[in-house]
């Protein structure tokens, strides 16, 4: 059975009529995170092909209807999934900048990505997913959007280095060693606790992780 059904009416979508402008908004922001963290977890359990709206919907504690009126079907969800997580692992770059000191800057970002690793570890998995599988929803956001800004942040550890702040490395690549430092806490737990014993990363193994690939970064870069 296909997942696609009529996009239902506004008096379906819980949106009274009788609620103001900025009431509504409130509403509709609240059903769509509360949605798209239910896809996550879904989608990262089942993938794409083995998850249903129905399956999302009980995730989400949320009418079936709604995931329609707000995202339309199971693609669009899918993809806006993707682009928030993106958007999320993203936006800690914005402490790399000229002005910045490269060991604060690259330390802000490093532990916000550590943080979003074990926070919502689903979110990594299905990201690393969606890349084995040939990357078909995402890829064009991965050539523009990603690009563009790697590029910029990869620019700025060039001038740091240009300054003698930083020792000379590949900047780009600098990207790619931080991601996989830091997702691999999320997308290889399995392994990592079977090696060190445990049922779960505790708090304690979590600081000796991100201690971990500070050091190994801060020593790449050369800093204290």
């Amino acid at each position: 059975m296909s997942d696609a059904l009529p996009v239902p009416s506004p008096a379906y979508s819980l949106l009274d009529p009788a609620l103001d402008e900025e009431e509504k908004g409130r509403i509709r922001r609240g059903n769509e995170a509360l949605i798209l963290a239910a896809a996550e977890r879904a989608f990262s359990r089942s993938g794409f092909k083995g998850t249903t709206m129905a399956q999302i919907a009980d995730e989400a504690q949320l009418p079936k209807a709604n995931l329609h009126y707000y995202f339309g079907n199971k693609e669009n969800l899918y993809l806006h999934v993707l682009d928030r997580i993106l958007h999320d692992w993203l936006s800690p770059l914005d402490a790399i900048t000229p002005q910045a000191d490269p060991k604060q800057a690259l330390e802000s970002y490093i532990r916000q990505k550590m943080r979003l690793t074990y926070e919502r570890p689903e979110a990594s998995r299905l990201f690393a997913n969606e890349l084995l599988q040939g990357a078909n929803v995402i890829g064009d956001l991965l050539k523009t959007e990603l690009k563009e800004l790697v590029q910029t942040k990869a620019a700025v550890v060039d001038g740091w280095i240009a300054d003698g702040k930083v020792a000379p490395l590949d900047s780009t690549h600098l990207f790619f060693s931080i991601w996989s430092l830091t997702q691999s806490y999320a997308d290889f737990d399995i392994q990592i606790r079977a090696v060190l014993g445990r049922s779960g990363q505790s708090q304690q193994d979590r600081q000796r992780a991100e201690r971990h690939v500070l050091t190994l970064i801060f020593r790449t870069c050369g800093l204290a």
